[in-house]
């Protein structure tokens, strides 16, 4: 061990002495104008989630759910945990007529504002309930009747600038599956749950 402790040494004293030698003179602090600026690195800190309103079936009418997530904006992530069902502790009062999907639904915004879900080839078409929920959940979103403005959270409906869509009246859903589509406008949707 006393060995190992005084090479350790000498090769620290040996690596002082070196750059010691190397001819650089000690100098005060040089000011060199600003601080840098420009493009900063992206924030590790956790976003701050928002309050939604998901509709599930309580008693066999429409009632509206709260939940949290971190991008309220995304109505494809609002449509996959409205697929993902009711969770353990909203499972006590809420149930749901929209099926289980092994797979997610592609959402996008189709030309004139509706909110398009296509659902994996082996789904059947959906009852009108599971329709009114999907409905009303969009519209709890947009609660003036404005269009979507980002499906799939990147920014774009279906392919083009946000802003270059007229505004819809009263959003609406198309669900397309293997050989079937339904659309359902939000018709009267229970009040969502305030933020």
């Amino acid at each position: 061990m006393r060995g190992s402790r005084a090479g350790a040494l000498l090769a620290g004293l040996s690596a002082a002495l070196t750059l010691a030698a190397c001819g650089v003179p000690p100098s005060d602090v040089i000011q060199a104008g600003e601080p840098a600026s420009g493009m900063s690195s992206p924030s590790t800190a956790p976003r701050a989630s928002a309050a939604i309103t998901l509709f599930f079936l309580r008693d066999g009418d429409l009632a509206p759910y709260g939940r949290k997530v971190d991008d309220p904006g995304d109505l494809g992530a609002v449509v996959r945990l409205l697929f993902g069902g009711p969770t353990a502790s909203e499972a006590a009062t809420a149930t749901t007529k929209l099926p289980r999907l092994k797979e997610a639904p592609e959402v996008s915004i189709d030309d004139d504002g509706a909110l398009s879900v296509l659902v994996p080839r082996n789904v059947p078409p959906l009852s009108h309930l599971a329709m009114l929920q999907l409905a009303c959940t969009v519209a709890a979103r947009l609660p003036d009747g404005s269009q979507p403005a980002d499906a799939a959270g990147d920014g774009t409906t279906g392919g083009a600038p946000t802003s270059a869509r007229p505004a819809a009246t009263r959003p609406s859903v198309r669900v397309r599956g293997n050989g079937w589509a339904m659309t359902q406008p939000d018709g009267s949707c229970p009040d969502p749950l305030e933020p």
